[in-house]
């Protein structure tokens, strides 16, 4: 049984994925985070035995997909995202859901990553019964899951730099530092830029996040 996070903004235009501005409007973009808050709650729900927990920050009510996003946010246990920086809100996602579901391993991700599966997931909370921690790098630099047999030890990463080109490689050595075994899982692309959504969505074509893409203006020099 492993309690299983994602951490997430509400998908309200201007405030999320403002990094694909331009070639995207703010509601386009917000659209396209709806989306692939979606495809993300749908993968952490089809995980056998694990308990889905959205860790929210933002408001709902004001969400592109409203309606969609809040029937999925209805179907989680939900808790509000808490501390100053993004590592201290990492470290609270990972202290909050063993409050709420005490004895779980946990394993984190955000909804950045719209094409990871329920299969990817499982896998990775099943490594947990073998080391101390999973971690998956991502391409950019940073990481996109984090798993901890223990979740107090997401403590270590609190004080990690994030949005750095080594923030990947310092959480890798923070969690090694402190004696833990980690098990290293498939490197992934976040989607920050309209390449990295265009990269994203070739790879996951059945996802709500890639058919959202294709509906938008996107320049036919970027397709």
């Amino acid at each position: 049984m492993t309690a299983l996070l994602v951490l997430a903004k509400a998908p309200v235009p201007g405030l999320v994925k403002t990094r694909l501005c331009p070639p995207l409007e703010p509601a386009a973009a917000a659209d396209l985070a709806a989306a692939a808050l979606l495809d993300s709650l749908d993968a952490a729900s089809g995980v056998p035995g694990a308990t889905p927990v959205a860790v929210l920050t933002g408001d709902p009510s004001r969400a592109a997909r409203g309606p969609e996003v809040r029937a999925a946010l209805s179907a989680v246990r939900v808790v509000p995202q808490r501390g100053d920086g993004l590592g201290a809100r990492i470290a609270a996602a990972h202290a909050d859901a063993a409050a709420l579901l005490p004895g779980r391993p946990t394993l984190q991700i955000g909804m950045d990553t719209p094409q990871v599966t329920a299969g990817l997931l499982a896998d990775a909370a099943d490594r947990l019964s073998g080391v101390d921690a999973v971690l998956g790098l991502a391409l950019d630099g940073g990481w996109w899951a984090l798993g901890l047999r223990d979740p107090a030890a997401a403590s270590l990463v609190a004080d990690v730099p994030t949005s750095r080109d080594d923030t990947g490689t310092r959480t890798l050595a923070a969690l090694r530092a402190a004696g833990l075994r980690v098990h290293l899982l498939p490197e992934l692309s976040d989607v920050d830029t309209i390449d990295d959504a265009l990269a994203v969505a070739a790879l996951a074509p059945g996802t709500r996040f890639a058919a959202a893409l294709r509906c938008l203006p996107v320049p036919a020099g970027r397709r």
